[in-house]
């Protein structure tokens, strides 16, 4: 082809090109920033899991002997 027919396809397939490069960029954007969320999620949910396994593990104990002895002496009371 002769320069001349170059230079006439490309202004007359100017707008398709620029167009489908503009969607080329906005897809490129897309992955680009959905890859970023995803990174920080997962560094913060590792982070998240770190902190809680060196945190100390708190137990609570407490006498239930009371309250055991209490319904043993309802499950009598209402066998008589």
């Amino acid at each position: 082809m002769s320069q001349a027919k170059v230079d006439k396809y490309e202004k007359a397939n100017r707008k398709k090109t620029n167009a489908r490069n503009k969607v080329k960029r906005v897809i490129a954007r897309i992955v680009a920033a959905a890859a970023v969320v995803a990174l920080v999620g997962w560094g913060g949910y590792s982070g998240y899991q770190y902190y809680e396994k060196s945190r100390p593990v708190n137990c609570y104990y407490a006498d239930i002997s009371a309250v055991s002895d209490y319904l043993k002496g309802l499950s009598t009371d209402s066998e008589k």
